[in-house]
């Protein structure tokens, strides 16, 4: 159970919006770039000025990218946009816009750098497992427990308790950590799947 299995619901609430969007000419492929510059625009300003209380930015601007994600994937399918740039671009910009969000916690005190860094490049695996599904059986995995929404989730309530809370960022380390395991736990469970799938 993650995150993801509750998108359908926040898609109907966004449909209203998304065919607006559709009538002002607006494409998915450009809500997939406007995501990700605004995804470097926000981890960029928090690692700039790194102090916890503007980290009461991160769980709304991660609310935002949400929804922005959930509207360029409906503007594709229900608005004959996919186009092969467009799947690239949604598969890059992900990456881009986690590495540009979750490295700015590197610049706070006490946290460290290198299991900051490390946390990202699991996440980066597990995506990569995601799409080695797609590549053995033809569907994307988004098993968790460690998904990008549920990434979402963990980081943006880390930010909030940063910023309300002084006591927060002494287990700022501990939060990555157990961000690691489960995003090693979502790779295993990623290509498990991919594996049974391929043996039916």
């Amino acid at each position: 159970m993650t995150l993801y299995d509750i998108k359908p619901r926040f898609q109907d609430l966004l449909r209203p919006l998304v065919k607006r969007l559709w009538s002002w000419g607006i494409t998915a492929n450009q809500v997939t770039c406007t995501a990700m510059l605004l995804s470097i625009a926000c981890g960029a300003a928090l690692a700039w000025f790194p102090h916890p209380e503007l980290f009461l930015i991160l769980p709304f601007f991660l609310f935002l990218r949400m929804a922005l994600n959930a509207i360029d994937g409906m503007l594709a399918r229900e608005f004959n946009q996919k186009t092969s740039l467009g799947a690239i671009l949604n598969e890059v910009g992900d990456l881009v816009s986690d590495a540009a969000l979750y490295l700015a916690f590197a610049m706070l005190p006490g946290v460290s750098v290198g299991l900051v860094v490390g946390t990202v490049l699991l996440a980066w695996l597990t995506e990569f497992c995601g799409i080695i599904a797609q590549t053995l059986n033809g569907q994307r995995d988004y098993k968790g427990p460690l998904g990008k929404s549920d990434r979402a989730l963990l980081f943006g309530a880390l930010g909030l308790a940063i910023a309300l809370w002084d006591g927060a960022l002494g287990y700022g380390n501990a939060i990555f950590w157990l961000a690691a395991v489960l995003s090693v736990w979502t790779c295993i469970n990623r290509c498990r799947a991919a594996i049974g799938t391929q043996k039916n």
